[in-house]
């Protein structure tokens, strides 16, 4: 096949006019085979099989457009495919001579088929064999995928622990699950390939973009920047953005981004943190005070501002000096009223500045991606490779979902360097390292295996995975504990309870490291296709299925959601059915809450209380087995959107209802850690209240802050 990101765009327009791949028997050779109509049972069809034409032949043969192999005979689920099952292990037992069956394979097979099948524990992982059947040994061929992966573990190919090297030991997905969702065939897009030499450049001008920010609002207003203000500025632009680069924005209209506006507002004069006591309340006041005063006095304000604005504050330093008996809440009453009385006239004054801080950022950032953008194109041309390609005829017709594929051929990708640090895998590229615990790097090898179709030898896989960790640390920041509560997920006996009751088998807003199901939406197509996403959910045009929807906190995205998933359902007739996962904020509400409150496609509302119930941790791929699961510092809505054949055949039941919120009742937390010692549950339960407070910052950091 041609060497291509993805599979080639033929590949993707019609899945007919493959050459054949790899097979085990005498092939068809024909360059152009002709497409029969499909007899072939959904679960092939599901599984990548397509029944075609050999010109050459004169006969039918079938083809998988997931792993390019090709048979003369219609495949059988469940034999033994040396690309997707390369050790194996679901083969049926080799008969021996005279027709009879090996009993000691028979029997292992019957254990491990077993052991699939009992269903989960009260735990909230689960733990796969990781035994390989003594009589079945490790292929030493060096085409067996993840050869490349062991030979940087130091990990002879030929040692049969090469599979439980790639094998979770605690598993919080299940990959094992096929979509129902449906969508209209689409060509493979233009966006160009990941590459680490321009990853690189992409995060290190993200650092001083983040750098500049920061200097920015220090110099200017005198605050350090909105804690997540940057994150969340890079989601609301993307939004709108209709620039190339998969990250920082450079096409957006309006310029000033309304999130990073409202942001850096609300901390103007000073942030108004959470109060506790008197004296903490009496300090408060007068530092805002103090800052409204400087402000209005340093910036061209309107003589009736200043006037407001010097009267209220020489009334609070007043009232201040002569009320030594006034409590905490006499404190708190009077900063409001202050806020009340000055506020408008502050904003006013720093209004020209806020937006002069915005629009700086946003022109840098043109400038970069600029730059980036030259950086991928001169690699491309190094390598002989066009990054302007036709766009192929997309044929109409419906496909149950799959990865999205890149049209423009990936160039030869540079070594990466990879080594184990106490079941962490330090990935490392110019002195550039970043890091993957064991079981999440197993997680990516077998969405990797699952997905990709350009590179069955796995040599661009490690290049691929320092791509896409280096991507996701720039998205959400290096700080200590930053970017966790915008990548959050649901436990995983939530997603259980979700796909029994209600059929989802698809997430809208996920990513390749806290996914549960192989097939999602996430923010960046080019690194995460590889891994199984279709790409940003806005992009994503579903006609049936069954979705789960928990997007970060963003007002813009959440409200742009919302547009979004009405759209879909306003024009499917098919069963579609949106499971959407906000926080509940009334104070005051958000436009997409009030939205689906008020929609025509709301089937029923939850709301799940603050404190009562988890998520886990948007750093789950990094952090302690203990730091998995944090405390929701807010009310959590549940909203059932769905059209009528949806709501027919997925109906919110109170039954089902019922079944949903008592899998919340399951603490992962409590169960990761009821078998560590008192002491280092003590320890532990310390870590995690510190990470529910960080959290609990983070996320009520996007809203106006009230001091009460």
């Amino acid at each position: 096949m041609a060497n291509e990101n993805h599979g080639s765009p033929a590949e993707e327009v019609s899945l007919m006019s493959h050459s054949p791949g790899t097979s085990n028997q005498n092939q068809p050779s024909s360059p152009k085979p002709m497409r029969l109509v499909q007899d072939l049972p959904d679960e092939l069809v599901q599984a990548g099989w397509e029944k075609c034409w050999s010109k050459r032949e004169n006969r039918p043969y079938y083809f998988n457009r997931f792993t390019n192999q090709s048979l003369w005979e219609m495949p059988v689920l469940g034999q033994h495919d040396v690309i997707s099952d390369p050790l194996g292990l679901n083969a049926a037992p080799m008969p021996l001579e005279g027709g009879m069956i090996d009993a000691s394979v028979e029997s292992k097979q019957r254990k491990r088929r077993f052991s699939e099948e009992v269903p989960p524990s009260g735990n909230s992982t689960k733990k796969p064999k990781v035994d390989v059947p003594a009589a079945q040994p490790v292929p030493s061929s060096p085409s067996i995928p993840g050869t490349s992966v062991l030979k940087a573990w130091c990990v002879s190919p030929e040692d049969k622990q090469q599979a439980a090297l790639l094998r979770p030991t605690e598993v919080y997905w299940d990959l094992d699950i096929q979509t129902n969702a449906v969508i209209k065939q689409k060509a493979p897009s233009e966006v160009l390939s990941p590459h680490p030499e321009v990853e690189l450049l992409r995060s290190q001008l993200i650092l001083k973009l983040r750098q500049h920010y920061r200097e920015l609002c220090q110099q200017r207003e005198g605050i350090d920047p909105p804690r997540e203000s940057f994150n969340r500025w890079m989601l609301e632009r993307k939004v709108v953005d209709k620039g190339t680069d998969p990250l920082l924005p450079s096409d957006c209209e309006p310029v000033v981004s309304p999130s990073m506006f409202r942001e850096i507002m609300n901390d103007i004069p000073i942030r108004l943190s959470r109060i506790k006591f008197r004296e903490e309340a009496k300090r408060l006041l007068f530092k805002y005070a103090e800052a409204a005063k400087r402000l209005i006095e340093s910036r061209s304000a309107s003589p009736d501002s200043r006037k407001v604005v010097k009267w209220n504050v020489e009334d609070t330093f007043s009232w201040l000096r002569r009320d030594h008996s006034a409590s905490k809440e006499d404190y708190m009453d009077r900063l409001e009223h202050l806020r009340k009385q000055c506020g408008p006239h502050v904003s006013a004054a720093a209004k020209d500045s806020v937006e002069g801080i915005c629009s700086k950022i946003y022109y840098i950032s043109l400038e970069y991606v600029k730059r980036i953008r030259e950086k991928h194109l001169a690699i491309l041309k190094e390598n002989n490779i066009s990054a302007e390609i036709e766009a192929p005829e997309v044929q109409d017709r419906l496909v149950y979902c799959y990865p999205v594929r890149l049209a423009i051929p990936s160039p030869p990708l540079p070594s990466v360097e990879m080594h184990m640090e106490n079941n962490v895998a330090c990935v490392r590229y110019k002195g550039e390292m970043v890091k993957v615990s064991r079981n999440y790097f197993s997680k990516l090898w077998l969405l990797y295996r699952y997905s990709c179709i350009d590179d069955s030898g796995f040599e661009k896989f490690l290049p691929r995975v320092w791509c896409l960790l280096r991507r996701y640390q720039m998205m959400f920041g290096v700080g200590l504990y930053e970017g966790t509560g915008l990548q959050g997920a649901l436990p995983v006996h939530v997603f259980e309870a979700l796909h029994k009751l209600f059929g989802v088998s698809f997430e809208c807003f996920a990513s390749p490291l806290n996914c549960y199901f192989k097939q999602y939406c996430s923010a960046f197509l080019d690194t995460d296709g590889y891994f199984g996403s279709r790409g940003p959910c806005l992009d994503f045009f579903p006609l049936s299925g069954s979705f789960e929807a928990n997007p970060p906190f963003c007002e813009e995205l959440m409200d742009a959601m919302v547009s979004h998933f009405e759209k879909l359902l306003e024009s499917s007739t098919e069963p579609l059915s949106f499971i959407v996962f906000i926080p509940e904020w009334r104070d005051p509400p958000t436009p997409a809450l009030t939205r689906m409150e008020q929609s025509k496609f709301k089937r029923h509302q939850l709301i799940l209380p603050a404190f009562d119930h988890e998520y886990r941790s948007g750093s789950q791929h990094v952090c302690k087995k203990e730091e998995m699961y944090y405390k929701a510092v807010h009310n959590t809505a549940v909203l059932f959107l769905q059209n009528s054949a949806g709501f027919a055949k997925w109906e919110p039941t109170p039954e089902r209802l019922q079944e949903l919120v008592a899998a919340y009742k399951h603490s992962g937390r409590t169960l990761s850690s009821s078998s560590s010692s008192s002491s280092s549950s003590s320890s532990s339960s310390s870590s995690t209240a510190d990470k529910e407070r960080e959290l609990g910052r983070e996320q009520s950091s996007s809203r106006e802050t009230n001091p009460n």
